[in-house]
Protein backbone atom coordinates (compact mmCIF):
# COMPACT_ATOMS: atom_id res chain seq x y z
CA UNK A 1 0.00 0.00 0.00
CA UNK A 2 1.17 3.48 -0.84
CA UNK A 3 0.21 5.28 2.35
CA UNK A 4 -0.15 8.56 0.44
CA UNK A 5 -3.69 9.81 -0.18
CA UNK A 6 -5.09 10.38 -3.65
CA UNK A 7 -7.12 13.57 -3.42
CA UNK A 8 -9.91 14.81 -5.70
CA UNK A 9 -10.53 18.55 -5.36
CA UNK A 10 -13.69 19.70 -7.18
CA UNK A 11 -13.26 23.39 -8.01
CA UNK A 12 -16.28 23.74 -10.31
CA UNK A 13 -19.18 21.80 -11.79
CA UNK A 14 -20.35 20.01 -8.65
CA UNK A 15 -23.55 21.58 -7.35
CA UNK A 16 -24.05 23.64 -10.52
CA UNK A 17 -24.20 23.46 -14.30
CA UNK A 18 -21.00 24.94 -15.73
CA UNK A 19 -17.47 26.08 -14.84
CA UNK A 20 -16.25 22.49 -14.69
CA UNK A 21 -12.82 22.07 -13.10
CA UNK A 22 -11.35 19.19 -11.10
CA UNK A 23 -7.89 18.81 -9.56
CA UNK A 24 -6.38 15.37 -8.94
CA UNK A 25 -3.60 15.48 -6.34
CA UNK A 26 -1.12 12.79 -5.35
CA UNK A 27 1.87 13.71 -3.21
CA UNK A 28 3.66 16.63 -4.85
CA UNK A 29 1.76 16.30 -8.14
CA UNK A 30 -1.47 17.88 -9.37
CA UNK A 31 -3.40 17.26 -12.59
CA UNK A 32 -6.11 19.75 -13.62
CA UNK A 33 -9.09 18.47 -15.62
CA UNK A 34 -11.02 21.16 -17.56
CA UNK A 35 -11.16 24.92 -17.00
CA UNK A 36 -14.75 26.02 -17.67
CA UNK A 37 -16.89 29.09 -17.19
CA UNK A 38 -20.49 29.52 -16.09
CA UNK A 39 -23.06 31.99 -17.40
CA UNK A 40 -24.33 34.49 -14.83
CA UNK A 41 -27.79 34.06 -13.35
CA UNK A 42 -30.50 36.70 -13.79
CA UNK A 43 -29.71 38.48 -10.53
CA UNK A 44 -25.94 38.70 -11.18
CA UNK A 45 -26.14 42.21 -12.59
CA UNK A 46 -23.31 43.33 -14.84
CA UNK A 47 -21.39 40.05 -14.59
CA UNK A 48 -19.97 38.75 -17.88
CA UNK A 49 -19.22 35.22 -16.71
CA UNK A 50 -18.06 33.21 -13.70
CA UNK A 51 -14.88 31.16 -13.32
CA UNK A 52 -13.89 28.54 -10.71
CA UNK A 53 -12.33 29.62 -7.43
CA UNK A 54 -8.88 28.00 -7.69
CA UNK A 55 -7.25 29.73 -4.71
CA UNK A 56 -6.42 26.30 -3.27
CA UNK A 57 -3.89 25.79 -6.06
CA UNK A 58 -2.18 29.19 -5.99
CA UNK A 59 0.53 28.20 -3.49
CA UNK A 60 0.97 24.86 -5.29
CA UNK A 61 1.89 26.23 -8.73
CA UNK A 62 5.06 24.14 -8.93
CA UNK A 63 3.05 20.96 -8.32
CA UNK A 64 0.72 21.38 -11.33
CA UNK A 65 2.06 18.88 -13.89
CA UNK A 66 -0.52 19.35 -16.62
CA UNK A 67 -3.98 20.52 -17.70
CA UNK A 68 -6.28 18.16 -19.61
CA UNK A 69 -9.29 19.55 -21.50
CA UNK A 70 -11.91 16.92 -22.37
CA UNK A 71 -13.71 18.86 -25.13
CA UNK A 72 -14.25 22.29 -26.62
CA UNK A 73 -17.42 23.63 -24.96
CA UNK A 74 -17.29 26.87 -22.96
CA UNK A 75 -18.17 25.20 -19.67
CA UNK A 76 -14.93 23.19 -20.02
CA UNK A 77 -12.61 25.64 -21.83
CA UNK A 78 -13.79 29.19 -21.14
CA UNK A 79 -11.47 29.93 -18.18
CA UNK A 80 -8.32 28.56 -19.84
CA UNK A 81 -6.56 31.94 -20.06
CA UNK A 82 -7.32 32.71 -16.40
CA UNK A 83 -5.93 29.34 -15.32
CA UNK A 84 -2.93 29.42 -17.64
CA UNK A 85 -1.82 32.82 -16.31
CA UNK A 86 -1.46 31.23 -12.87
CA UNK A 87 -0.35 27.73 -13.88
CA UNK A 88 1.81 27.70 -17.05
CA UNK A 89 1.63 23.90 -17.35
CA UNK A 90 1.37 21.77 -20.52
CA UNK A 91 -2.17 21.56 -21.93
CA UNK A 92 -3.32 18.26 -23.43
CA UNK A 93 -6.24 18.31 -25.89
CA UNK A 94 -7.50 16.59 -29.02
CA UNK A 95 -7.06 18.47 -32.34
CA UNK A 96 -10.45 20.23 -32.45
CA UNK A 97 -10.34 21.08 -28.74
CA UNK A 98 -6.81 22.40 -29.19
CA UNK A 99 -7.98 24.55 -32.10
CA UNK A 100 -10.77 26.07 -30.00
CA UNK A 101 -8.30 26.69 -27.16
CA UNK A 102 -5.94 28.42 -29.58
CA UNK A 103 -8.70 30.83 -30.59
CA UNK A 104 -9.26 31.72 -26.91
CA UNK A 105 -5.59 31.97 -26.00
CA UNK A 106 -4.83 34.13 -29.03
CA UNK A 107 -7.61 36.52 -28.01
CA UNK A 108 -6.12 36.64 -24.49
CA UNK A 109 -2.56 37.19 -25.74
CA UNK A 110 -1.29 33.89 -24.29
CA UNK A 111 -1.02 31.66 -27.34
CA UNK A 112 2.64 32.33 -28.06
CA UNK A 113 3.81 31.10 -24.65
CA UNK A 114 1.29 28.26 -24.22
CA UNK A 115 2.59 24.67 -24.21
CA UNK A 116 -0.20 22.97 -26.19
CA UNK A 117 0.16 19.24 -26.83
CA UNK A 118 -2.12 17.39 -29.22
CA UNK A 119 -3.49 13.98 -28.24
CA UNK A 120 -5.84 11.60 -30.00
CA UNK A 121 -8.47 9.24 -28.61
CA UNK A 122 -6.56 6.03 -27.93
CA UNK A 123 -3.35 7.82 -26.91
CA UNK A 124 -1.58 7.46 -23.58
CA UNK A 125 0.52 10.16 -21.91
CA UNK A 126 2.46 10.18 -18.66
CA UNK A 127 1.98 13.35 -16.61
CA UNK A 128 3.95 13.08 -13.39
CA UNK A 129 2.70 9.92 -11.64
CA UNK A 130 -0.52 9.92 -13.69
CA UNK A 131 -0.82 7.73 -16.79
CA UNK A 132 -3.71 9.17 -18.80
CA UNK A 133 -5.56 7.11 -21.42
CA UNK A 134 -7.83 9.12 -23.70
CA UNK A 135 -10.95 7.38 -24.99
CA UNK A 136 -13.55 8.77 -27.39
CA UNK A 137 -17.01 9.72 -26.15
CA UNK A 138 -19.95 10.89 -28.23
CA UNK A 139 -21.13 14.37 -27.33
CA UNK A 140 -22.60 17.39 -29.13
CA UNK A 141 -19.15 18.40 -30.34
CA UNK A 142 -16.59 16.28 -32.21
CA UNK A 143 -13.33 15.11 -30.63
CA UNK A 144 -14.66 14.77 -27.06
CA UNK A 145 -12.80 12.36 -24.79
CA UNK A 146 -13.07 10.72 -21.42
CA UNK A 147 -10.05 9.87 -19.30
CA UNK A 148 -8.67 6.74 -17.72
CA UNK A 149 -6.15 7.96 -15.13
CA UNK A 150 -3.88 5.33 -13.59
CA UNK A 151 -2.52 6.64 -10.30
CA UNK A 152 -0.35 4.95 -7.64
CA UNK A 153 -3.59 4.61 -5.60
CA UNK A 154 -5.72 3.03 -8.35
CA UNK A 155 -7.52 3.69 -11.65
CA UNK A 156 -9.84 6.68 -12.02
CA UNK A 157 -12.25 6.95 -14.95
CA UNK A 158 -13.55 10.42 -15.80
CA UNK A 159 -16.35 10.29 -18.38
CA UNK A 160 -16.22 13.94 -19.44
CA UNK A 161 -19.53 14.95 -21.05
CA UNK A 162 -20.92 11.95 -22.93
CA UNK A 163 -23.93 10.16 -24.37
CA UNK A 164 -24.36 6.73 -25.96
CA UNK A 165 -25.32 7.90 -29.46
CA UNK A 166 -25.20 5.08 -32.02
CA UNK A 167 -25.69 7.46 -34.97
CA UNK A 168 -23.64 10.56 -34.08
CA UNK A 169 -23.09 13.35 -36.58
CA UNK A 170 -19.37 12.52 -36.91
CA UNK A 171 -20.02 8.76 -37.18
CA UNK A 172 -17.86 8.03 -34.13
CA UNK A 173 -19.78 6.53 -31.18
CA UNK A 174 -18.56 6.27 -27.59
CA UNK A 175 -15.82 3.67 -27.06
CA UNK A 176 -17.80 0.93 -25.30
CA UNK A 177 -14.91 -1.52 -25.58
CA UNK A 178 -12.51 0.74 -23.69
CA UNK A 179 -15.03 1.31 -20.92
CA UNK A 180 -15.52 -2.43 -20.56
CA UNK A 181 -11.75 -2.95 -20.56
CA UNK A 182 -11.42 -0.46 -17.71
CA UNK A 183 -14.13 -2.39 -15.87
CA UNK A 184 -12.22 -5.63 -16.33
CA UNK A 185 -9.02 -4.02 -15.12
CA UNK A 186 -10.64 -2.74 -11.90
CA UNK A 187 -11.71 0.86 -11.37
CA UNK A 188 -11.17 2.58 -8.03
CA UNK A 189 -13.56 5.47 -8.76
CA UNK A 190 -15.80 6.65 -11.59
CA UNK A 191 -16.28 10.41 -12.00
CA UNK A 192 -19.42 10.48 -14.14
CA UNK A 193 -21.45 13.20 -15.86
CA UNK A 194 -24.75 13.82 -14.02
CA UNK A 195 -26.30 16.61 -16.12
CA UNK A 196 -29.35 14.58 -17.25
CA UNK A 197 -29.72 12.39 -14.17
CA UNK A 198 -33.37 13.44 -13.86
CA UNK A 199 -34.19 12.53 -17.49
CA UNK A 200 -35.62 9.00 -17.90
CA UNK A 201 -34.77 6.73 -20.81
CA UNK A 202 -32.15 7.39 -23.46
CA UNK A 203 -31.08 10.73 -24.94
CA UNK A 204 -32.15 10.95 -28.62
CA UNK A 205 -29.48 10.76 -31.29
CA UNK A 206 -28.15 13.90 -32.94
CA UNK A 207 -29.47 12.36 -36.19
CA UNK A 208 -33.08 13.35 -35.33
CA UNK A 209 -32.14 17.00 -35.85
CA UNK A 210 -31.50 16.46 -39.58
CA UNK A 211 -35.16 15.78 -40.36
CA UNK A 212 -36.29 18.71 -38.18
CA UNK A 213 -33.92 21.06 -40.02
CA UNK A 214 -35.13 19.74 -43.36
CA UNK A 215 -38.71 20.61 -42.40
CA UNK A 216 -37.66 24.14 -41.41
CA UNK A 217 -35.72 24.67 -44.65
CA UNK A 218 -38.59 23.24 -46.72
CA UNK A 219 -41.27 25.56 -45.28
CA UNK A 220 -39.34 28.79 -44.56
CA UNK A 221 -40.00 31.47 -47.20
CA UNK A 222 -37.54 34.09 -45.94
CA UNK A 223 -34.17 34.11 -44.22
CA UNK A 224 -33.32 31.36 -41.76
CA UNK A 225 -31.26 32.27 -38.69
CA UNK A 226 -29.96 29.35 -36.63
CA UNK A 227 -28.86 30.21 -33.10
CA UNK A 228 -26.50 27.91 -31.25
CA UNK A 229 -23.29 27.95 -29.21
CA UNK A 230 -20.22 29.13 -31.11
CA UNK A 231 -18.43 25.90 -30.16
CA UNK A 232 -21.19 23.55 -31.37
CA UNK A 233 -19.32 22.44 -34.49
CA UNK A 234 -21.57 19.42 -35.11
CA UNK A 235 -24.61 21.72 -35.40
CA UNK A 236 -22.75 23.88 -37.90
CA UNK A 237 -22.15 20.75 -39.99
CA UNK A 238 -25.83 19.73 -39.85
CA UNK A 239 -27.00 23.22 -40.87
CA UNK A 240 -24.45 23.28 -43.70
CA UNK A 241 -25.75 19.99 -45.07
CA UNK A 242 -29.34 21.21 -44.85
CA UNK A 243 -28.39 24.45 -46.62
CA UNK A 244 -26.70 22.54 -49.41
CA UNK A 245 -29.72 20.24 -49.85
CA UNK A 246 -32.12 23.19 -50.08
CA UNK A 247 -30.07 25.54 -52.23
CA UNK A 248 -29.19 28.16 -49.61
CA UNK A 249 -25.87 29.88 -48.96
CA UNK A 250 -24.53 29.99 -45.41
CA UNK A 251 -22.95 32.83 -43.42
CA UNK A 252 -21.51 32.91 -39.92
CA UNK A 253 -22.33 35.92 -37.72
CA UNK A 254 -20.34 37.07 -34.70
CA UNK A 255 -16.61 36.98 -33.97
CA UNK A 256 -16.55 33.74 -31.98
CA UNK A 257 -18.78 31.93 -34.49
CA UNK A 258 -16.65 33.08 -37.44
CA UNK A 259 -13.34 32.20 -35.76
CA UNK A 260 -14.47 28.77 -34.57
CA UNK A 261 -15.98 27.87 -37.95
CA UNK A 262 -12.80 28.96 -39.74
CA UNK A 263 -10.65 26.86 -37.40
CA UNK A 264 -12.93 23.79 -37.63
CA UNK A 265 -12.90 23.97 -41.44
CA UNK A 266 -9.11 24.29 -41.45
CA UNK A 267 -8.76 21.17 -39.27
CA UNK A 268 -11.28 19.18 -41.32
CA UNK A 269 -13.98 18.89 -38.65
CA UNK A 270 -16.38 21.10 -40.62
CA UNK A 271 -16.52 19.81 -44.18
CA UNK A 272 -18.26 22.66 -45.98
CA UNK A 273 -17.71 23.51 -49.67
CA UNK A 274 -16.18 26.94 -50.25
CA UNK A 275 -19.04 27.74 -52.62
CA UNK A 276 -21.56 27.29 -49.80
CA UNK A 277 -20.11 29.85 -47.37
CA UNK A 278 -20.42 33.59 -48.04
CA UNK A 279 -19.43 36.63 -45.96
CA UNK A 280 -22.23 38.16 -43.91
CA UNK A 281 -22.26 41.42 -45.88
CA UNK A 282 -22.80 39.42 -49.10
CA UNK A 283 -25.48 37.25 -47.48
CA UNK A 284 -27.47 40.33 -46.44
CA UNK A 285 -27.70 41.40 -50.09
CA UNK A 286 -28.94 38.00 -51.29
CA UNK A 287 -32.62 37.05 -51.74
CA UNK A 288 -33.95 36.05 -48.27
CA UNK A 289 -34.99 32.60 -49.51
CA UNK A 290 -31.40 31.82 -50.52
CA UNK A 291 -29.54 32.35 -47.25
CA UNK A 292 -29.10 30.90 -43.76
CA UNK A 293 -27.25 32.74 -41.01
CA UNK A 294 -25.62 31.04 -38.00
CA UNK A 295 -25.62 33.22 -34.87
CA UNK A 296 -24.88 33.09 -31.16
CA UNK A 297 -27.34 33.99 -28.43
CA UNK A 298 -29.50 30.98 -27.57
CA UNK A 299 -29.15 31.69 -23.82
CA UNK A 300 -30.68 35.16 -24.07
CA UNK A 301 -27.36 36.95 -23.54
CA UNK A 302 -28.05 40.67 -24.15
CA UNK A 303 -24.73 41.23 -25.98
CA UNK A 304 -25.09 38.25 -28.32
CA UNK A 305 -26.30 38.50 -31.92
CA UNK A 306 -29.79 37.15 -31.21
CA UNK A 307 -29.98 39.18 -28.00
CA UNK A 308 -29.30 42.39 -29.92
CA UNK A 309 -31.61 41.39 -32.76
CA UNK A 310 -34.44 40.86 -30.26
CA UNK A 311 -34.09 44.45 -29.00
CA UNK A 312 -33.37 46.06 -32.39
CA UNK A 313 -29.86 47.08 -31.32
CA UNK A 314 -27.82 44.98 -33.74
CA UNK A 315 -25.76 47.33 -35.93
CA UNK A 316 -25.25 45.20 -39.04
CA UNK A 317 -28.83 44.07 -39.71
CA UNK A 318 -32.27 43.76 -38.14
CA UNK A 319 -35.05 41.18 -38.02
CA UNK A 320 -37.43 41.22 -40.99
CA UNK A 321 -41.01 40.01 -41.08
CA UNK A 322 -40.84 36.53 -42.59
CA UNK A 323 -37.53 35.55 -40.95
CA UNK A 324 -37.44 32.09 -39.35
CA UNK A 325 -35.25 31.77 -36.27
CA UNK A 326 -34.21 28.33 -35.00
CA UNK A 327 -32.91 28.14 -31.42
CA UNK A 328 -30.83 24.97 -31.38
CA UNK A 329 -30.09 24.62 -27.66
CA UNK A 330 -31.71 23.94 -24.31
CA UNK A 331 -31.78 26.82 -21.80
CA UNK A 332 -29.07 26.38 -19.20
CA UNK A 333 -30.71 26.08 -15.75
CA UNK A 334 -31.21 29.61 -14.42
CA UNK A 335 -31.37 31.12 -17.93
CA UNK A 336 -34.95 30.11 -18.75
CA UNK A 337 -36.41 33.57 -18.09
CA UNK A 338 -33.85 35.32 -20.31
CA UNK A 339 -34.35 32.79 -23.11
CA UNK A 340 -38.15 33.09 -23.01
CA UNK A 341 -37.92 36.88 -22.98
CA UNK A 342 -35.69 36.78 -26.07
CA UNK A 343 -38.11 34.45 -27.87
CA UNK A 344 -41.04 36.74 -27.11
CA UNK A 345 -39.15 39.80 -28.36
CA UNK A 346 -38.21 38.02 -31.59
CA UNK A 347 -41.89 37.17 -32.15
CA UNK A 348 -42.79 40.82 -31.50
CA UNK A 349 -40.36 41.89 -34.22
CA UNK A 350 -42.12 39.71 -36.79
CA UNK A 351 -40.00 36.56 -36.82
CA UNK A 352 -41.18 32.95 -36.66
CA UNK A 353 -39.27 31.29 -33.81
CA UNK A 354 -38.73 27.53 -33.58
CA UNK A 355 -37.26 26.08 -30.41
CA UNK A 356 -36.93 22.67 -28.80
CA UNK A 357 -40.32 22.79 -27.05
CA UNK A 358 -42.15 22.81 -30.40
CA UNK A 359 -39.78 20.95 -32.76
CA UNK A 360 -36.77 18.61 -32.29
CA UNK A 361 -34.23 21.21 -33.41
CA UNK A 362 -31.93 20.37 -30.50
CA UNK A 363 -31.09 17.28 -28.50
CA UNK A 364 -28.97 17.07 -25.39
CA UNK A 365 -25.37 15.98 -25.59
CA UNK A 366 -25.58 14.30 -22.19
CA UNK A 367 -26.53 10.81 -21.15
CA UNK A 368 -29.98 10.17 -19.67
CA UNK A 369 -30.78 7.68 -16.93
CA UNK A 370 -30.53 4.41 -18.89
CA UNK A 371 -27.19 5.44 -20.40
CA UNK A 372 -25.88 6.40 -16.97
CA UNK A 373 -26.86 2.99 -15.63
CA UNK A 374 -25.10 1.32 -18.57
CA UNK A 375 -21.97 3.37 -17.87
CA UNK A 376 -21.97 2.09 -14.29
CA UNK A 377 -22.47 -1.51 -15.46
CA UNK A 378 -19.64 -1.25 -17.99
CA UNK A 379 -17.08 0.38 -15.69
CA UNK A 380 -18.12 -1.38 -12.44
CA UNK A 381 -16.32 1.08 -10.16
CA UNK A 382 -15.64 0.50 -6.49
CA UNK A 383 -16.65 4.11 -5.80
CA UNK A 384 -18.78 6.65 -7.65
CA UNK A 385 -18.33 10.43 -7.62
CA UNK A 386 -21.20 12.10 -9.54
CA UNK A 387 -19.91 15.25 -11.30
CA UNK A 388 -21.23 17.92 -13.68
CA UNK A 389 -24.61 18.82 -12.25
CA UNK A 390 -26.64 20.67 -9.68
CA UNK A 391 -27.07 18.99 -6.32
CA UNK A 392 -30.42 17.52 -7.43
CA UNK A 393 -28.68 15.84 -10.39
CA UNK A 394 -25.86 14.47 -8.22
CA UNK A 395 -28.39 13.07 -5.73
CA UNK A 396 -30.43 11.42 -8.48
CA UNK A 397 -27.28 9.89 -9.98
CA UNK A 398 -26.42 8.46 -6.57
CA UNK A 399 -29.93 7.00 -6.22
CA UNK A 400 -29.56 5.22 -9.58
CA UNK A 401 -26.21 3.80 -8.52
CA UNK A 402 -27.77 2.41 -5.34
CA UNK A 403 -30.56 0.84 -7.42
CA UNK A 404 -28.05 -1.22 -9.37
CA UNK A 405 -26.18 -2.37 -6.29
CA UNK A 406 -23.49 0.15 -5.39
CA UNK A 407 -23.43 0.60 -1.58
CA UNK A 408 -24.45 4.05 -0.36
CA UNK A 409 -21.16 4.43 1.54
CA UNK A 410 -19.29 3.99 -1.75
CA UNK A 411 -20.91 7.06 -3.35
CA UNK A 412 -19.61 10.58 -2.69
CA UNK A 413 -22.16 13.32 -3.38
CA UNK A 414 -20.23 16.52 -2.69
CA UNK A 415 -20.24 20.12 -3.86
CA UNK A 416 -17.39 22.35 -4.98
CA UNK A 417 -14.61 22.66 -2.42
CA UNK A 418 -15.24 19.37 -0.61
CA UNK A 419 -12.11 17.22 -0.90
CA UNK A 420 -12.45 13.47 -1.49
CA UNK A 421 -9.55 11.28 -0.37
CA UNK A 422 -8.62 7.72 -1.23
CA UNK A 423 -6.09 6.08 1.09
CA UNK A 424 -5.20 2.41 0.72
CA UNK A 425 -8.36 1.78 -1.29
CA UNK A 426 -10.72 3.43 1.19
CA UNK A 427 -12.66 6.61 0.42
CA UNK A 428 -13.12 9.44 2.88
CA UNK A 429 -14.27 13.05 2.87
CA UNK A 430 -11.52 15.56 3.61
CA UNK A 431 -11.51 19.25 4.46
CA UNK A 432 -13.60 21.95 2.80
CA UNK A 433 -11.69 24.52 0.74
CA UNK A 434 -12.96 27.65 -1.08
CA UNK A 435 -15.11 26.60 -4.02
CA UNK A 436 -17.45 29.49 -4.74
CA UNK A 437 -17.92 31.96 -7.58
CA UNK A 438 -15.26 34.26 -9.00
CA UNK A 439 -17.04 36.95 -11.00
CA UNK A 440 -15.55 38.40 -14.19
CA UNK A 441 -16.85 41.89 -14.89
CA UNK A 442 -15.16 43.63 -17.81
CA UNK A 443 -11.42 43.46 -17.16
CA UNK A 444 -11.90 42.81 -13.45
CA UNK A 445 -11.50 39.26 -12.15
CA UNK A 446 -12.64 38.58 -8.60
CA UNK A 447 -12.92 42.24 -7.63
CA UNK A 448 -16.72 42.02 -7.53
CA UNK A 449 -17.80 40.10 -4.46
CA UNK A 450 -21.07 39.40 -2.62
CA UNK A 451 -21.22 42.87 -1.05
CA UNK A 452 -20.93 44.57 -4.46
CA UNK A 453 -23.58 42.24 -5.87
CA UNK A 454 -25.93 43.12 -3.00
CA UNK A 455 -25.38 46.82 -3.70
CA UNK A 456 -26.16 46.29 -7.40
CA UNK A 457 -29.32 44.42 -6.49
CA UNK A 458 -30.40 47.24 -4.17
CA UNK A 459 -29.70 49.86 -6.83
CA UNK A 460 -31.59 47.86 -9.45
CA UNK A 461 -34.53 47.30 -7.13
CA UNK A 462 -35.10 50.78 -5.61
CA UNK A 463 -32.57 53.17 -7.17
CA UNK A 464 -30.66 55.82 -5.23
CA UNK A 465 -31.02 59.33 -3.83
CA UNK A 466 -28.01 61.66 -3.55
CA UNK A 467 -28.18 64.77 -1.34
CA UNK A 468 -25.69 67.64 -1.26
CA UNK A 469 -25.63 70.19 1.61
CA UNK A 470 -23.59 73.36 1.77
CA UNK A 471 -22.86 74.52 5.34
CA UNK A 472 -21.36 77.65 6.83
CA UNK A 473 -18.38 76.19 8.69
CA UNK A 474 -18.39 78.70 11.55
CA UNK A 475 -22.12 78.73 12.30
CA UNK A 476 -23.07 75.26 11.04
CA UNK A 477 -26.02 76.79 9.20
CA UNK A 478 -27.26 75.67 5.81
CA UNK A 479 -26.33 77.85 2.88
CA UNK A 480 -29.00 77.63 0.22
CA UNK A 481 -31.38 74.78 -0.51
CA UNK A 482 -30.28 71.12 -0.17
CA UNK A 483 -29.72 69.62 -3.63
CA UNK A 484 -31.40 66.27 -4.26
CA UNK A 485 -30.74 63.97 -7.21
CA UNK A 486 -32.39 60.59 -7.68
CA UNK A 487 -32.20 57.81 -10.28
CA UNK A 488 -34.42 54.75 -10.48
CA UNK A 489 -36.48 55.77 -7.42
CA UNK A 490 -39.55 57.86 -8.31
CA UNK A 491 -40.91 59.51 -11.44
CA UNK A 492 -39.90 63.17 -11.69
CA UNK A 493 -43.44 64.63 -11.33
CA UNK A 494 -44.17 62.47 -8.30
CA UNK A 495 -40.86 63.46 -6.73
CA UNK A 496 -41.54 67.21 -6.34
CA UNK A 497 -43.71 67.01 -3.23
CA UNK A 498 -41.74 64.08 -1.76
CA UNK A 499 -38.43 65.87 -2.13
CA UNK A 500 -39.87 69.14 -0.81
CA UNK A 501 -40.76 67.33 2.41
CA UNK A 502 -37.35 65.62 2.40
CA UNK A 503 -35.72 69.07 2.27
CA UNK A 504 -37.83 70.15 5.29
CA UNK A 505 -36.51 67.09 7.15
CA UNK A 506 -32.93 67.91 6.15
CA UNK A 507 -33.25 71.52 7.32
CA UNK A 508 -34.79 70.42 10.63
CA UNK A 509 -32.10 67.82 11.36
CA UNK A 510 -29.32 70.22 10.39
CA UNK A 511 -30.78 73.00 12.59
CA UNK A 512 -31.17 70.71 15.61
CA UNK A 513 -27.65 69.27 15.31
CA UNK A 514 -25.39 70.50 18.10
CA UNK A 515 -22.38 69.81 15.87
CA UNK A 516 -21.99 68.90 12.24
CA UNK A 517 -19.73 65.91 12.82
CA UNK A 518 -21.34 62.75 11.37
CA UNK A 519 -24.23 64.86 10.07
CA UNK A 520 -24.09 62.98 6.75
CA UNK A 521 -24.57 59.61 8.48
CA UNK A 522 -27.46 60.87 10.63
CA UNK A 523 -29.19 62.34 7.60
CA UNK A 524 -28.71 59.14 5.57
CA UNK A 525 -30.38 57.15 8.36
CA UNK A 526 -33.26 59.61 8.79
CA UNK A 527 -33.85 59.91 5.04
CA UNK A 528 -33.91 56.13 4.57
CA UNK A 529 -36.62 55.90 7.24
CA UNK A 530 -38.52 58.82 5.69
CA UNK A 531 -38.48 57.44 2.15
CA UNK A 532 -39.56 54.01 3.34
CA UNK A 533 -42.46 55.42 5.41
CA UNK A 534 -43.63 57.46 2.42
CA UNK A 535 -43.07 55.01 -0.46
CA UNK A 536 -42.41 51.55 1.05
CA UNK A 537 -39.21 51.54 -1.01
CA UNK A 538 -35.61 51.42 0.18
CA UNK A 539 -33.42 53.51 -2.14
CA UNK A 540 -29.74 53.76 -1.38
CA UNK A 541 -29.20 57.21 0.17
CA UNK A 542 -25.95 59.18 -0.04
CA UNK A 543 -25.46 62.52 1.73
CA UNK A 544 -22.50 64.77 0.91
CA UNK A 545 -21.73 67.75 3.16
CA UNK A 546 -19.43 70.56 2.09
CA UNK A 547 -18.63 73.76 3.99
CA UNK A 548 -16.93 77.11 3.55
CA UNK A 549 -15.07 79.27 6.00
CA UNK A 550 -17.43 82.24 6.14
Amino acid sequence: MTGKPLRLIPLGGLGEIGKNMMAVEYGENILIIDTGIMFPENDMLGIDYIIPDFRYLLDKRDKVRGIVVTHGHEDHTGAIHHVLREFPAPIFATPLTRGLLEVKLKRGGLLQDADLRTVQAGDQVQVGPFKIEFFHVSHSIPDAVGLGITTPAGLLVHTGDYKFDHTPVDGWPTDFAKLAEFGGRGVLALLADSTNADKPGWTPSEAVIDSALDEVFRTAKGRILVGTFASLISRMAQVARAAERHGRSMAFVGTSMVENAKMARKLGYLDVPDSLVVPIDHALRMPPSKVVLMCTGTQGEPSSILGRLSTGSNRMFDIKAGDTIVLSSHPIPGNEEMVHRTINRLFQRGAEVIYDAIAPVHVSGHASQEEMKLMLQLVRPQYLVPVHGELRHLKQHAAMAREIGLPAQNIAVVENGTVIEFRDGEMGIGERIPGGYVFVDGSGVGDVGPSVMREREALARDGFVAVHLHLNAKRGALRGEPEILSKGFVFTREAEDLFARARDLIRRVAAEAEDTQDLDQRLESDLRKFFYSETRRRPMVFVFVSSDGR
